[in-house]
Protein backbone atom coordinates (compact mmCIF):
# COMPACT_ATOMS: atom_id res chain seq x y z
CA UNK A 1 0.00 0.00 0.00
CA UNK A 2 1.41 3.38 -1.05
CA UNK A 3 1.63 6.37 1.28
CA UNK A 4 -1.24 8.01 -0.63
CA UNK A 5 -3.40 4.91 -0.22
CA UNK A 6 -2.61 4.80 3.50
CA UNK A 7 -3.66 8.44 3.91
CA UNK A 8 -6.88 7.83 1.95
CA UNK A 9 -7.67 4.74 4.03
CA UNK A 10 -7.06 6.60 7.28
CA UNK A 11 -9.29 9.48 6.19
CA UNK A 12 -12.02 7.00 5.26
CA UNK A 13 -11.74 5.44 8.71
CA UNK A 14 -11.89 8.81 10.49
CA UNK A 15 -14.89 9.98 8.44
CA UNK A 16 -16.71 6.70 9.03
CA UNK A 17 -15.88 6.73 12.74
CA UNK A 18 -17.13 10.30 13.08
CA UNK A 19 -20.47 9.30 11.54
CA UNK A 20 -20.86 6.21 13.73
CA UNK A 21 -19.81 7.98 16.95
CA UNK A 22 -22.28 10.78 16.14
CA UNK A 23 -25.12 8.34 15.47
CA UNK A 24 -24.45 5.78 18.21
CA UNK A 25 -22.37 7.60 20.82
CA UNK A 26 -19.09 6.16 22.02
CA UNK A 27 -20.73 3.40 24.09
CA UNK A 28 -23.01 2.23 21.28
CA UNK A 29 -20.42 2.39 18.50
CA UNK A 30 -18.77 -0.89 17.48
CA UNK A 31 -15.51 -1.33 15.61
CA UNK A 32 -17.30 -3.61 13.12
CA UNK A 33 -19.84 -0.83 12.40
CA UNK A 34 -17.00 1.58 11.67
CA UNK A 35 -15.15 -0.92 9.49
CA UNK A 36 -18.33 -1.60 7.50
CA UNK A 37 -19.02 2.13 7.07
CA UNK A 38 -15.43 2.70 5.89
CA UNK A 39 -15.66 -0.23 3.48
CA UNK A 40 -12.73 -2.12 4.98
CA UNK A 41 -12.35 -5.29 7.03
CA UNK A 42 -12.12 -5.18 10.79
CA UNK A 43 -8.53 -6.46 10.89
CA UNK A 44 -7.37 -3.50 8.78
CA UNK A 45 -9.22 -1.14 11.11
CA UNK A 46 -7.40 -2.66 14.09
CA UNK A 47 -4.11 -2.30 12.20
CA UNK A 48 -4.62 1.49 12.18
CA UNK A 49 -6.34 1.78 15.57
CA UNK A 50 -5.97 -1.00 18.12
CA UNK A 51 -8.94 0.04 20.27
CA UNK A 52 -12.13 2.06 20.13
CA UNK A 53 -10.66 4.51 22.66
CA UNK A 54 -7.67 5.21 20.42
CA UNK A 55 -9.94 5.67 17.41
CA UNK A 56 -12.25 7.99 19.36
CA UNK A 57 -9.24 10.09 20.37
CA UNK A 58 -8.05 10.21 16.75
CA UNK A 59 -11.47 11.34 15.52
CA UNK A 60 -11.51 14.07 18.16
CA UNK A 61 -8.04 15.28 17.09
CA UNK A 62 -9.12 15.25 13.44
CA UNK A 63 -12.35 17.17 14.11
CA UNK A 64 -10.81 19.55 16.64
CA UNK A 65 -8.02 20.45 14.22
CA UNK A 66 -10.59 21.57 11.67
CA UNK A 67 -12.61 23.38 14.34
CA UNK A 68 -9.64 25.28 15.76
CA UNK A 69 -8.50 26.48 12.36
CA UNK A 70 -12.02 27.73 11.61
CA UNK A 71 -13.16 29.53 14.75
CA UNK A 72 -10.20 30.53 16.88
CA UNK A 73 -8.82 32.83 14.18
CA UNK A 74 -12.02 34.90 14.23
CA UNK A 75 -10.61 37.21 16.90
CA UNK A 76 -7.70 38.01 14.59
CA UNK A 77 -10.01 39.46 11.93
CA UNK A 78 -10.58 43.17 11.23
CA UNK A 79 -14.22 42.96 12.31
CA UNK A 80 -15.36 44.93 15.34
CA UNK A 81 -15.40 43.05 18.67
CA UNK A 82 -19.16 42.47 18.75
CA UNK A 83 -19.16 41.05 15.22
CA UNK A 84 -16.28 38.77 16.19
CA UNK A 85 -18.27 37.50 19.19
CA UNK A 86 -21.31 36.86 17.02
CA UNK A 87 -19.27 34.96 14.41
CA UNK A 88 -17.54 32.95 17.13
CA UNK A 89 -20.85 31.85 18.68
CA UNK A 90 -22.39 31.05 15.29
CA UNK A 91 -19.44 28.96 14.12
CA UNK A 92 -18.95 27.20 17.45
CA UNK A 93 -22.61 26.17 17.68
CA UNK A 94 -22.59 25.00 14.06
CA UNK A 95 -19.54 22.82 14.66
CA UNK A 96 -20.96 21.34 17.89
CA UNK A 97 -24.22 20.48 16.12
CA UNK A 98 -22.35 18.71 13.32
CA UNK A 99 -19.87 17.05 15.72
CA UNK A 100 -21.72 16.24 18.98
CA UNK A 101 -19.02 13.73 19.93
CA UNK A 102 -16.64 16.66 20.61
CA UNK A 103 -18.25 17.63 23.93
CA UNK A 104 -18.72 13.89 24.64
CA UNK A 105 -14.98 13.40 24.30
CA UNK A 106 -14.13 16.44 26.41
CA UNK A 107 -16.44 15.22 29.18
CA UNK A 108 -14.69 11.86 29.13
CA UNK A 109 -11.35 13.61 29.54
CA UNK A 110 -12.41 15.70 32.54
CA UNK A 111 -11.65 13.01 35.11
CA UNK A 112 -8.19 12.29 33.74
CA UNK A 113 -5.28 13.63 35.79
CA UNK A 114 -2.74 12.79 33.12
CA UNK A 115 -2.65 12.60 29.31
CA UNK A 116 -5.66 14.85 28.87
CA UNK A 117 -5.79 14.89 25.08
CA UNK A 118 -8.36 17.70 24.89
CA UNK A 119 -6.27 20.05 27.02
CA UNK A 120 -3.09 19.20 25.12
CA UNK A 121 -4.72 19.92 21.75
CA UNK A 122 -6.20 23.21 22.93
CA UNK A 123 -2.84 24.35 24.28
CA UNK A 124 -1.18 23.50 20.95
CA UNK A 125 -3.86 25.23 18.88
CA UNK A 126 -4.45 28.90 18.08
CA UNK A 127 -6.33 29.38 21.34
CA UNK A 128 -4.62 32.18 23.21
CA UNK A 129 -6.40 33.45 26.29
CA UNK A 130 -3.83 36.21 26.77
CA UNK A 131 -4.51 37.58 23.27
CA UNK A 132 -8.24 37.49 23.94
CA UNK A 133 -7.64 39.31 27.24
CA UNK A 134 -5.71 42.00 25.36
CA UNK A 135 -8.64 42.47 22.99
CA UNK A 136 -11.07 42.74 25.92
CA UNK A 137 -8.81 45.29 27.64
CA UNK A 138 -8.68 47.43 24.49
CA UNK A 139 -12.47 47.39 24.28
CA UNK A 140 -12.68 48.47 27.92
CA UNK A 141 -10.29 51.34 27.20
CA UNK A 142 -12.39 52.36 24.17
CA UNK A 143 -15.46 52.40 26.39
CA UNK A 144 -17.40 49.84 24.34
CA UNK A 145 -17.70 47.27 27.14
CA UNK A 146 -18.01 47.48 30.93
CA UNK A 147 -14.88 48.12 32.99
CA UNK A 148 -15.36 45.09 35.27
CA UNK A 149 -15.47 42.51 32.47
CA UNK A 150 -12.84 39.79 32.87
CA UNK A 151 -11.73 37.99 29.71
CA UNK A 152 -11.48 34.54 31.31
CA UNK A 153 -14.97 34.75 32.76
CA UNK A 154 -16.32 36.04 29.45
CA UNK A 155 -14.93 33.23 27.27
CA UNK A 156 -15.94 30.55 29.81
CA UNK A 157 -19.48 31.96 29.94
CA UNK A 158 -19.74 31.97 26.14
CA UNK A 159 -18.48 28.40 25.84
CA UNK A 160 -20.83 27.21 28.59
CA UNK A 161 -23.86 28.86 26.95
CA UNK A 162 -23.00 27.13 23.67
CA UNK A 163 -21.98 23.70 24.86
CA UNK A 164 -24.54 22.85 27.56
CA UNK A 165 -27.55 22.36 25.24
CA UNK A 166 -25.45 19.97 23.12
CA UNK A 167 -24.18 17.94 26.09
CA UNK A 168 -27.66 17.87 27.62
CA UNK A 169 -29.40 16.75 24.41
CA UNK A 170 -30.40 13.35 25.90
CA UNK A 171 -32.46 15.28 28.48
CA UNK A 172 -33.48 18.40 26.55
CA UNK A 173 -34.76 16.65 23.40
CA UNK A 174 -37.26 14.31 25.13
CA UNK A 175 -38.27 16.60 28.00
CA UNK A 176 -38.42 20.00 26.28
CA UNK A 177 -39.11 18.99 22.67
CA UNK A 178 -41.06 15.72 23.12
CA UNK A 179 -38.40 13.68 21.28
CA UNK A 180 -38.77 15.79 18.14
CA UNK A 181 -35.25 15.87 16.72
CA UNK A 182 -36.01 18.53 14.11
CA UNK A 183 -37.40 20.84 16.79
CA UNK A 184 -34.25 20.38 18.88
CA UNK A 185 -31.96 21.06 15.90
CA UNK A 186 -33.94 24.17 15.02
CA UNK A 187 -33.59 25.35 18.62
CA UNK A 188 -29.80 24.96 18.50
CA UNK A 189 -29.59 26.81 15.18
CA UNK A 190 -31.64 29.70 16.55
CA UNK A 191 -29.88 29.73 19.92
CA UNK A 192 -27.06 31.83 18.46
CA UNK A 193 -29.17 35.00 18.59
CA UNK A 194 -30.16 34.38 22.21
CA UNK A 195 -26.57 33.74 23.31
CA UNK A 196 -25.34 36.86 21.53
CA UNK A 197 -28.06 38.93 23.21
CA UNK A 198 -27.14 37.50 26.64
CA UNK A 199 -23.46 38.29 26.06
CA UNK A 200 -24.19 41.78 24.75
CA UNK A 201 -26.34 42.57 27.79
CA UNK A 202 -23.59 41.21 30.01
CA UNK A 203 -20.75 43.31 28.61
CA UNK A 204 -22.08 46.30 26.70
CA UNK A 205 -21.90 49.74 28.30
Amino acid sequence: MSDKEKINTEEKILDAAKEVFTEEGKAGAKMQMIADRAGINKSLLHYYYRSKDKLFAAVFKFAFGKMASKIFTIFKSDDDFFTQLERFVENYLSILLKNPFIPMFILGELNKKHNNIAAELILKSDVNIDSFADIVQKEIQKGTIKKDIQAKNLIINILALCIFPVIAKPIIEPVVFNNKTDAYKNYIKNRKDEIVEIVYNMIKV
